[in-house]
């Protein structure tokens, strides 16, 4: 089994930063792609961003391109993910992911493993 935590959400203002971190437990994910999702109330959960084991390849959502950064610390089994210029856009819960396969994937539907998520509001 996997389990994930993810830490580091808050309130901030319109332009500030956040970074999110998601820890593993259990069984390694060291070869594991992960992933960031979010959820804003009343919409469907949406794809953020997602890495692979290197950190090689990494995949971002239109809407956060240029402005936030996923990483990981294979040996701390942990990804970050780096918030810069928030929006009051991006207020939802973030999730963190992660899938028995190595290459990282748009849809929340091939990731097996899900943390509980953690609060981001962004205020204007």
């Amino acid at each position: 089994q996997v389990q994930l935590v993810e830490s580091g959400g808050g309130a901030v203002q319109t332009g500030e930063s956040l970074r999110l971190s998601c820890t593993a437990s259990g069984r390694t994910l060291s070869s594991n792609a992960m992933a960031w999702f979010r959820q804003a109330p009343g919409k469907e959960r949406e794809f953020v961003s997602a890495i692979n084991r290197s950190g090689g390849i990494t995949l971002y959502a239109d809407s956060v391109k240029g402005r936030f950064t996923i990483s990981r610390d294979t040996a701390k089994d942990t990804v970050y993910l780096q918030m810069n210029s928030l929006e009051p856009e991006d207020t939802a819960v973030y999730y963190c992911a992660a899938r028995s396969a190595n290459y990282p994937r748009q849809s929340g539907d091939d990731y097996a493993y899900w943390g509980q998520g953690t609060q981001v509001t962004v205020s204007s």
